[in-house]
């Protein structure tokens, strides 16, 4: 069974790419779990300076959230599940549609494709994640109401005209221009990059309560999977003191 995130490395780039073409590259539990674990790894590794998140083939960056196996998908977003104050770039191509969309707007910065298109459809299908409400902090309000309240898809130019992306470029390109500015990044500063980003993400930027939620259930997630959780939990069971070591 193939890896639904596979993860290569050029030099001090590091390139996320969600693999299930045969379905949209759509995010099941297990990519927003991989997509979480990984960049934890990556976000622990000096080594490593930028990111870049893709989607195997051309067809889509991702359909969203799959239907059959709906994830957290707070997991897999960008300064939500996704704790790294290095440089996140998203690569787009193809469908970026639902969930996909958030991740692309929580991202840094965005490469797309000339065949982008984004689409966030879920007034039509009657359920919401909420991440969304995020967007006209992002691009101008009107633009983001109309494509989070009608429905209807983005072209890459247009995109690129409100800000929602950063570059386009022809067919197939997107990864490659992606990890050229990656390597353009790694040579500047960290300190100085993760201070901006910092500053940005958490003072600059206002939140909505569905990402305020995340944040509060990846502080719960860390409390929860700590030393001292687990001892918690142990000295329960065995009818004993708990010994806590603040980790």
């Amino acid at each position: 069974m193939a890896d639904v995130v596979t993860v290569t490395q050029d030099g001090p780039v590091s390139i996320f790419t969600i693999n299930r073409p045969e379905k949209g590259n759509a995010i099941s539990r297990q990519v927003a779990l991989d997509l979480q674990a990984q960049f934890a790894a990556f976000d622990a590794d000096d080594n490593q300076r930028v990111a870049v998140i893709t989607g195997a083939g051309e067809k889509a960056f991702s359909v969203g959230a799959d239907v059959t196996d709906l994830p957290e998908l707070w997991r897999c977003v960008p300064t939500l599940g996704i704790q790294t104050e290095k440089p996140v770039i998203a690569a787009t191509s193809g469908w970026c549609v639902g969930g996909a969309m958030v991740i692309v707007m929580m991202a840094d910065l965005a490469i797309a494709s000339e065949t982008t298109r984004f689409s966030y459809p879920e007034a039509k299908l009657g359920f919401t994640g909420g991440i969304i409400s995020g967007l006209p902090a992002r691009i101008p309000h009107k633009i983001a109401m109309e494509i989070i309240m009608m429905c209807r898809p983005m072209e890459a130019q247009r995109a690129y005209e409100v800000g929602m992306v950063n570059k386009i470029v022809p067919a197939g390109k997107h990864v490659e221009e992606a990890v050229a500015w990656g390597h353009e990044l790694a040579g500047f500063a960290p300190l100085v990059l993760k201070t901006i980003k910092r500053f940005v993400t958490q003072q600059v930027l206002p939140k909505g309560p569905s990402e305020l939620m995340a944040r509060a259930m990846v502080d719960l997630q860390r409390v929860r999977e700590s030393e001292d959780g687990q001892e918690g939990a142990r000295a329960f069971k065995e009818k004993r003191p708990p010994k806590f070591k603040g980790r």
